[in-house]
């Protein structure tokens, strides 16, 4: 698991710097602005390339995924990490993927001053997930009830090519502009670029300061953050659209010494299909051993941090099953807050999985599964207090356990 590197300059004193694909949050090491960098679909980047001056260059688009994804089957449910890229535009003169030159070079943004000539992508980023899902289902043992992308990020990432005669040759061939190398074979005498829809780029990268809308004071988060806290206020911020939005909030009380908080989104929905309102009816859908004392709502408990796919539904699946009842505390934890870096609507995208993990008899699945739709109606973010120790980060009530090493592997998703 790798991040894409890209080449900045800051928008305020002009300063070079390299960002990471995940980074949202930009501080400039020179100027010490922070800005929160804001795109409306995707962001948008081009190969750097080697070409000669006087060749006009071909800009080939290519949808980039990585994310995590989820399969449910009659039996299980299959969990993967997905990089992979694909063409924006279907063409066999073209290389069908970027290979490892996304990981291997730095790239840069777009912007209207890119010059060249740009391909359009015909292929909706819908389909292409939909593909991206068909090619990991392949492997699968057996139907595939549903299947969830979690926590993905889309790109759109440029490749420059140039036409030019192949000496000696003579043929017209489609060169790599990177490599500044042919590709093995010649064009077709009927091979026109015009035939292709082409544009200019009119996309520019947003940036927006970190203040706090409610109060001014400076926001608070790491680089990948995707909810920013700000602690004169108490207050809790996500961007959308232009600005930021404020983000209801709680955390668990806990007192003493080590405490790490890590957020967890709880969310209560409409589920058709089966009755599940209320603890009573998790405890019959799920088929635990428990006498209901006390009924109470139900909600789903799904982790607002990015974490390998395994763990990521083991804690959904664990945290859902316990039903955390603690008193909750409106105001920000006076501890270390671990960064949010899973949006409310991915999280959205985990609930469907997160039952098939837990409904019992599983030949339920069968019948059920496809035609289950769960609604949203309320989401709440909760700080959970967890302990560090040497290893990894405990939470005792839970009987839940995060190993420091993965949640290092994961800085990447």
């Amino acid at each position: 698991m790798t991040n894409l590197l890209i080449e900045y300059q800051c928008s305020q004193c002009g300063a070079p710097a390299v960002l990471k694909e995940t980074d949202r949050l930009f501080r400039c090491d020179y100027c010490r602005v922070k800005s929160y960098l804001m795109q409306k679909d995707c962001f948008r980047y081009v190969l750097p390339d080697t070409a000669p001056e006087n060749k006009e260059l071909v800009f080939f688009p290519y949808w980039r995924f990585k994310g995590m994804l989820f399969s449910c089957l009659p039996d299980k449910t299959e969990s993967k990490f997905a990089d992979i890229s694909r063409q924006a535009v279907s063409s066999e003169h073209f290389p069908a993927s970027l290979g490892l030159r996304s990981q291997a070079l730095k790239l840069r943004f777009i912007s209207p001053e890119t010059g060249g000539c740009f391909l359009k992508p015909a292929l909706p980023v819908r389909e292409a997930m939909h593909i991206v899902g068909r090619h990991f289902s392949t492997s699968s043992q057996g139907p595939v009830l549903h299947q969830s992308f979690i926590g993905e990020t889309f790109s759109l990432i440029y490749a420059p090519f140039y036409i030019a005669d192949n000496q000696p040759s003579g043929s017209r061939h489609l060169f790599d502009a990177v490599l500044n190398k042919p590709l093995s074979s010649s064009l077709p005498d009927d091979f026109d670029i015009s035939l292709f829809q082409v544009g200019h780029p009119e996309w520019r990268i947003r940036l927006i300061p970190t203040l706090c809308p409610n109060c001014g004071w400076d926001l608070d988060g790491e680089r990948n953050a995707v909810a920013l806290a700000c602690r004169n206020c108490d207050s809790v911020w996500e961007p959308g659209g232009d600005r930021f939005r404020k983000v209801t909030f709680a955390h668990i009380p806990k007192k003493g010494d080590n405490v790490v908080c890590m957020p967890f989104w709880r969310i209560r929905a409409d589920v058709s299909e089966i009755e599940l309102d209320s603890y009573a009816d998790m405890v019959r859908v799920a088929n635990l051993p428990r006498i209901v004392k006390r009924d109470a709502k139900f909600y789903f408990w799904t982790p607002a941090f990015k974490i390998m796919p395994r763990i990521f539904l083991t804690l959904s699946r664990n945290i859902t099953l316990i039903q955390p009842r603690q008193e909750l505390a409106e105001e920000l934890p006076n501890a270390r807050l671990w960064p949010v870096t899973l949006a409310v609507t991915e999280a959205f995208e985990s609930l469907k999985i997160t039952l098939a993990s837990f409904l019992k008899p599983r030949k339920r699945l069968l019948t059920l599964l496809r035609d289950i739709k769960i609604t949203p109606k309320e989401f709440l973010l909760i700080y959970v207090p967890f302990t560090e120790e040497h290893h990894e980060f405990v939470q005792p009530e839970f009987q839940q356990a995060v190993h420091k090493n993965v949640l290092a592997m994961s800085e990447n998703l």
